[in-house]
């Protein structure tokens, strides 16, 4: 039996999520897919810290200091956060015994945070509506939270199987 207290294990989850995350993206990138700067992210959270929430367009925003750093910080911390609503809407058995549809819909379903409130907020409009590619811009966003969710249960087989 597992011992790793749930917190930990969501932590851990997290992580790795993410890390699967960004591995597909650095892999999009390297093929010329446009991907998104977490600096602008940093950006964002930074003024957020000064009382703004919505830009006309995050990239013409003031530059903060460190805002690359926060914007990965940033990053982390939100895929912790999802992997920790996974496990407790799953709860402890779920940590024993991952199974893959509850992960990988709770990745599908965090595609929310971008579409309805990182977009809007950051001058795209709601869904990238204010973008040039709205539609190739969601799916690409709906596909990069399918591997989120993906490395959700790939991370918690991993964890049980180290740590059974």
């Amino acid at each position: 039996m597992n011992t790793l207290p749930p917190l930990l294990a969501a932590v851990l989850i997290g992580i790795g999520a993410t890390a699967l995350l960004d591995l597909w993206l650095a892999a999009l990138k390297r093929v010329g897919v446009p991907t998104g700067s977490f600096a602008l992210i940093g950006r964002w959270v930074a003024h957020m810290g000064r009382g703004r929430f919505r830009h006309a367009a995050i990239a013409r925003a003031e530059p903060v200091d460190h805002e690359l750093a926060l914007g990965w910080a940033t990053h982390y911390a939100v895929g912790i956060a999802f992997a920790a609503a996974l496990v407790a809407m799953q709860g402890t058995d779920w940590l024993q015994a991952p199974r893959f549809l509850p992960a990988f819909l709770t990745g599908v379903a965090t595609v929310a945070m971008p579409l309805l409130v990182m977009q809007p907020a950051m001058g795209q409009g709601v869904a990238a509506s204010r973008t040039a590619t709205p539609l190739k811009n969601c799916a690409r966003s709906l596909a990069n939270h399918a591997v989120f969710g993906m490395g959700l249960y790939l991370s918690a087989l991993v964890l049980s199987r180290v740590l059974p």
